[in-house]
């Protein structure tokens, strides 16, 4: 498109009979960003900075016209025009953090002249875009219309061009930059809070010092600065995971054997079978999209419990002021609290989010098959067990699959769709349909224990507890992990969980954890009885290092014969990490995820890896099989424990200097 465009934009500047010039785009958006798989391959020219130089030296006014979305180089391309306007559905923002960059053509420069540099702090080291009224409050754009965007374009240029004022460019434009350069305290403390919820990534940090730099330098120096730092970002390990994760997102919704003549299933009410955590949570992201739901408990007090709940999770949204009051209340009409299973008669989708046990489950599900209409989707919500088990406990096993989704359910991204030995391909559409419209990201995958993120969570916890009998505490095991890159250490991850979940289906499978069920049986199920792994003060959501789980953990060492010594981060990360690259690989060979990319995604919507990392399948090909191999067969030799056993698979393409990324299973 750069180059007709520049060709046009001379022509135009330098025509005599030409008054202003007003940008518009056809089709259903303006100008959505570059091209990402371009990224890294020779450039073409003109530049985008080159375009925007020629509309700022038109020397007549220039418009930009707004519909759909205005995002990364296309909203700095309308920052080179002398004005904005939009449709009200618009959307304006930079998202290059997003993708481990920052705005290249401008954007941290220009933005901050017009919506001063707090809110362009915001926006850019956040990457969200704002909504066109929004942006009009800000002074991003000029004007908002309901409809016939380019004849109100033309309009607002026609009165451009008659005003008595020249029109300005925006690099002209200082006014709102005057109270940040008396504040440059102010401003840093805003970027230290802001960077505090993006630790250990490179892009929020250059976006926040771009900002900076247009409040301190010369406007060519912080736009000659600003462009350094995006190829800089661009060459680096932290910009290519995020860019794969793009790419991954979007390949994950491409199910084989599931084209454009598979049409999902009507989806114009549910219903949920609980209204528990996970019940209620549910119910919750349903009406967040709008999804009219029945929420069925076993009993009055139950259901009570479980709304009041919901309405405390709204509450503390609104006093926050994520949420508007209005909004809470259109949600909450939407949900029907009930005790009868027959208000599930009528529903197009049933969700099933009872206790983990299969018997529970094929119990609920014999009950919808007889309340039920046909053509329902019914869906478990379960994280372990087998799907294909449950559907047998109906006449109507095409009609099922599994719905896993992630705690808090309302909060959580990640949906893995399971899909059964007889899920009927249209609904698994119908599973896709769902996840675009609650706003999350689907992964498919097969059936098998724990499917994809909780079998490949078994796999990375089967050390915990002997690096805990052989010296390390739950503090410097965790340690490691946020070190990683983690948002929190697995045994923070379990106290904010509940202990009490393992406990529970160990027992009901007959396995042990010799120092996480001497915690359960002295009632420390984590942060809901303020005492865990690690010890909560009234109310506290963080943990302290306890004495007595030291002097616990000790002890069962003793107990053990086990002889402590220190661990160092690097042996807790190999002992836990690499057989999770092991267990990808028997995933891969399985057929149960699709692609090696599905992986990623799940473990970093699901699990909190490191999205600098992008996924444990991203960070293998990265580390190297070979060593992960290498390692692996150490951990064997030094522990006999067949946990570091290597997988054909992983063997076979670390031998050859293959990457997980590359292998294909046709069977998927």
């Amino acid at each position: 498109m750069r180059k007709p465009f520049h060709d046009a934009i001379l022509a135009l500047s330098a025509d005599r009979a030409v008054a202003a010039i007003v940008i518009a785009c056809a089709g259903r958006t303006f100008v959505a960003g570059a091209d990402i798989r371009k990224f890294g391959k020779p450039p073409e020219r003109p530049h985008l900075p080159d375009l925007i130089a020629a509309l700022e030296n038109a020397g007549k006014p220039t418009v930009a016209a707004i519909h759909g979305a205005a995002f990364g180089g296309g909203l700095e391309l309308a920052l080179g025009c002398s004005w904005r306007v939009a449709l009200v559905s618009a959307k304006l923002g930079l998202p290059e953090v997003k993708l481990g960059l920052l705005p290249g053509a401008g954007g941290t420069a220009r933005l901050p002249r017009l919506v001063g540099a707090s809110k362009a702090l915001r926006m850019i080291v956040s990457g969200d875009p704002v909504a066109a009224s929004q942006a009009l409050a800000d002074g991003l754009v000029d004007e908002v219309f309901d409809a016939d965007l380019l004849a109100n374009a033309i309009a607002f240029a026609d009165q451009a061009t008659v005003a008595e004022e020249p029109a300005r460019r925006v690099r002209d434009r200082e006014e709102k930059l005057f109270q940040a350069r008396a504040d440059l305290d102010g401003i840093d403390a805003e970027v230290a809070a802001l960077l505090k919820k993006v630790r250990g990534l490179d892009a929020p940090r250059a976006c926040a010092e771009a900002v900076r730099n247009a409040l301190t330098l010369p406007f060519d120096d912080a736009l000659a600065a600003e462009r350094a730092a995006f190829f800089a970002l661009l060459a680096s390990d932290q910009s290519r995971a995020q860019r794969h994760l793009f790419f991954a997102e979007r390949e994950a919704v491409k199910i084989p054997r599931i084209g454009p003549d598979i049409i999902p299933r009507a989806l114009r009410s549910a219903g949920v079978v609980g209204a528990g955590t996970m019940g209620g949570g549910i119910a919750m992201a349903l009406a967040a999209g709008g999804v009219p739901v029945a929420i069925v408990e076993a009993n009055e007090e139950a259901s009570a419990r479980g709304m009041a709940r919901i309405r405390a999770n709204y509450d503390a949204s609104v006093a926050r002021g994520a949420l508007a009051p209005d909004e809470r209340d259109r949600r909450l009409a939407l949900m029907t609290p009930t005790i009868r299973y027959e208000a599930l008669g009528e529903a197009d989708l049933v969700i099933e989010a009872a206790f983990e046990d299969i018997a529970v489950k094929r119990a609920i599900f014999s009950r919808l098959d007889e309340i039920a209409k046909p053509g329902a989707v019914l869906a478990t919500n379960t994280s372990y067990l087998d799907v294909d088990a449950i559907a047998v406990a109906t006449g109507r096993p095409a009609d099922v699959l599994g719905l896993h989704f992630f705690s808090p359910a309302n909060v959580m991204k990640l949906l893995e769709i399971v899909r059964g030995n007889k899920t009927a391909p249209d609904v698994l559409a119908t599973a896709l349909a769902l996840a675009k419209r609650i706003g999350k990201v689907p992964v498919v995958v097969g059936v098998c224990p724990g499917f994809v993120g909780n079998r490949l969570l078994a796999a990375r916890s089967a050390e915990l507890e002997n690096l805990l009998l052989e010296g390390a505490t739950p503090s410097t095991i965790d340690a490691a992990f946020v070190e990683f890159g983690f948002p929190m250490g697995p045994f923070a991850m379990a106290d904010l969980a509940g202990l009490d979940i393992g406990w529970a289906n160990r027992k009901a499978h007959g396995r042990a954890a010799v120092i996480a069920d001497a915690l359960c049986e002295l009632g420390r199920f984590g942060q809901k009885t303020g005492r865990g792994y690690y010890r909560y003060a009234e109310g506290a959501r963080t943990g302290t290092v306890d004495p007595d789980v030291e002097t616990l953990v000790a002890a069962k060492s003793a107990q053990a014969g086990s002889a402590r010594r220190q661990i160092e981060p690097g042996e807790i990360l190999e002992r836990t990490l690499h057989p999770m690259i092991n267990e990808a690989a028997k995933i891969l060979a399985e057929g149960i995820a699709s692609r090696a990319s599905d992986i990623d995604v799940v473990w970093v919507h699901g699990y909190g890896f490191p999205i600098g990392k992008v996924g444990p399948r991203f960070w293998a090909d990265m580390e190297g099989l070979t060593r992960i191999v290498e390692r692996l067969d150490h951990w064997r030799e030094a522990t006999g424990r067949g946990t570091f056993s290597v997988a054909p698979l992983l063997r076979d393409l670390a031998a050859g200097g293959g990457k997980l990324a590359e292998f294909k299973n046709p069977t998927a």
